[in-house]
């Protein structure tokens, strides 16, 4: 796939989301806020958030939501290149803001949920009740890692429920075209798994613990996956690091593809224009915006602004 330079310049991009004027809004983690890119690859903050801002959606009242994962330690690679790493001394915890896009004013929506306070939020999509599903990685350092969580929430502060526990770092989320299946997946096993939803916030769970949810992959050899956005046919792509690109998962079959990008942390793919075929790819380490026409048209969202 050929790919067209949009922006440069960025401080770790990632959680791009296609909006209706043309623009991205994205987050910049190291830079702590969220971003727009216009048309023209011109890029201007939206909102300063601090912390770690990671994963961003659009809600049903217009406004953006953000998983702030609380911030990293950054390591400066000797081609320049950046890599987020262990846990910042100003770290105060994770939470899900909700930011205003016209005026830039952002308020904190969540900080604990399910008898625990959040760690890494990580990414979030909306259902079509208005409700959100997220991810929280955790955090890790040089002795230990969190458990990760996957959670559903109200965007109005109302209800937030842990749907899954145990998950070895949860990452991207996605909803299944019809609504039904809610996709995860795993970095460090770079594993994807399907929840079947069987109401807000509940998924199905198995008879037996050792027969475990639907689950697709791991990939061969060291690779770890990052977020992810769910193509109109079903198909799951996934930013995949180290051998830097997206790669496709199809359900049907448990087949995978791969497309590559020049970034060995690709972190974020998401799909718009007209036809839902523009895709927009996040080249984190190198601060890089890509845009390029995917083979198939991308799943529209619930919501958008």
């Amino acid at each position: 796939m050929q790919l067209e330079l949009v922006a440069e310049g960025l401080q770790f991009p990632e959680g791009p989301v296609a909006m209706a004027d043309g623009s991205v809004i994205l987050v910049e983690i190291r830079r702590g806020t969220l971003s727009r890119v216009k048309p023209g690859g011109a890029v201007e903050v939206v909102a300063e958030l601090g912390g770690g801002p990671n994963g961003a959606a659009i809600g049903p009242d217009g406004a953006a939501y953000v998983c702030n994962n609380g911030g990293f330690e950054w390591h400066v690679r000797p081609d320049g290149g950046v890599t987020p790493h262990g846990i910042p001394a100003n770290y105060a915890g994770g939470s899900i803001q909700r930011v205003d896009l016209a005026t830039g004013k952002f308020t904190t929506v969540y900080t604990e949920g399910g008898g625990r306070k959040l760690r890494g939020p990580n990414d979030l999509v909306f259902d079509k009740s208005g409700g959100f599903w997220f991810t929280d990685l955790g955090k890790a350092d040089d002795e230990r890692m969190d458990i990760g969580h996957l959670y559903y929430a109200r965007p109005d502060g109302s209800e937030i429920i842990k749907a899954r526990s145990g998950i070895t770092t949860p990452n991207g989320c996605g909803l299944s075209p019809d609504g039904k299946v809610i996709y995860v997946a795993e970095t460090r096993t770079s594993r994807v798994w399907a929840f079947d939803i069987e109401g807000p916030g509940k998924i199905r769970q198995p008879q037996d613990r050792f027969q475990p949810h639907k689950v697709m992959g791991p990939l061969p050899g060291y690779q770890f996956l990052d977020s992810l956005a769910v193509e109109a046919d079903g198909r799951v792509c996934v930013a995949t690091i180290i051998n830097g690109g997206v790669t496709i998962f199809n359900p049907a079959d448990g087949s995978t593809d791969h497309v590559s990008v020049p970034d060995t942390l690709t972190t974020n793919i998401c799909f718009g224009g007209p036809d839902m075929r523009d895709a927009w790819i996040t080249a984190s380490s190198t601060g890089k915006l890509y845009k390029g026409r995917w083979p198939r048209p991308g799943l529209k969202l619930n919501f958008n602004a």
